[in-house]
């Protein structure tokens, strides 16, 4: 039994209340501490992201012109900006655009870049140059870039189209920018020349994490090239294939500056995409309701897939293990 400063007795083994109530504070001290460091980028996080992300929310239900900047009045409207919106044949248009013209970027930046990160994985003479040198497109501005592209894919000038006929591969000059039919193409193909360095970096990061004593096992074991690679390198590098295409997906989805640049949404509004509808209806068109309308469009597109990608490669992984 022991006997307290205050004069209370505790049972044997029982704990000491003065240390419990040391413990206790000294365990709110600890907390209040995590929480000081976490609280700059919460408050960072509310101010940058959730106030502008609920203004808009908001703004897409109210008649918001440049008159309210002068007035103050942006009086509520209902579902109207919604309606619009969908009523219009270009944002049926756009969201197909946007699709296709994320598909096939994903797709050729993904497969090039894997290409090349597993080619350098290989040491050579020279392949640390010539991975700097491929880094290029990333480091340029996008802007910079769809000019210079837009330089190169000029049908009467373009150094593509001179190549093409020195090898005999066009009969006429391909209109590149100018045709309906191929300016989405165009697009895309810039696009995924755009995005290839930054695929190839951070697999060729992840295909340095995985063991070499895993391939030598599985050379002993007979496996071919293709049998490897698709029963080793892929698995093993499934949690950076993730990264990369949720990542990829956020930055095409709602691309703008390599449209206006290229085509500026044209011809007869054939590379018109998600955010170049936003831009138009926002800064073109001044109706900054139905702009906030297709720009939560695209945050919920983009939430959307970053949830089911994640949870189907969560799923899958879990089934691996």
């Amino acid at each position: 039994m022991t006997i307290t400063a205050a004069g209370a007795t505790t049972a044997p083994g029982a704990p000491d209340p003065a240390s419990v109530r040391t413990a206790g504070a000294g365990g709110r001290r600890s907390s209040l501490l995590r929480w000081c460091f976490v609280a700059p980028a919460v408050l960072y996080m509310l101010a940058f992201f959730g106030y502008p992300l609920v203004r808009n929310i908001v703004m897409s239900f109210q008649h918001y012109t440049p008159r309210t900047y002068f007035t103050g009045e942006s009086p509520f409207n209902g579902f109207d900006n919604w309606r619009a919106v969908f009523d219009n044949p270009l944002f049926t248009d756009s969201l197909w655009h946007t699709l296709v013209f994320t598909a096939g970027s994903l797709l050729g930046q993904f497969a090039i870049g894997l290409a090349l990160a597993v080619f350098f994985s290989r040491r050579f003479r020279l392949s640390g140059f010539a991975r700097a040198v491929l880094l290029l497109p990333w480091l340029v501005p996008m802007v910079v870039t769809s000019i210079v592209w837009r330089k190169l894919l000029d049908q009467d000038t373009g150094v593509v189209n001179t190549l093409l006929a020195d090898l005999h591969l066009a009969s006429s000059p391909v209109h590149w920018l100018s045709s309906p039919s191929v300016a989405l193409l165009s697009a895309i193909l810039v696009n995924i020349w755009i995005g290839i360095p930054f695929n190839m970096v951070i697999l060729y990061g992840g295909l340095q994490e995985i063991p070499e004593e895993l391939y030598e096992a599985a050379s002993l074991d007979g496996a071919g090239a293709w049998r490897t690679f698709r029963s080793v390198t892929l698995p093993l590098l499934r949690p950076v294939v993730t990264v990369v295409l949720v990542l990829g997906f956020m930055s095409t989805v709602k691309i703008l500056d390599l449209i206006l640049a290229l085509t500026a949404g044209g011809p007869a509004d054939s590379t018109q995409t998600l955010g170049t509808v936003t831009y138009q209806l926002s800064f073109q068109q001044l109706d900054f309701g139905q702009g906030a309308v297709v720009g939560n469009i695209l945050i919920l597109v983009s939430a959307v897939f970053a949830v089911l990608y994640l949870r189907a490669n969560r799923a899958d992984f879990g089934r691996g293990k």
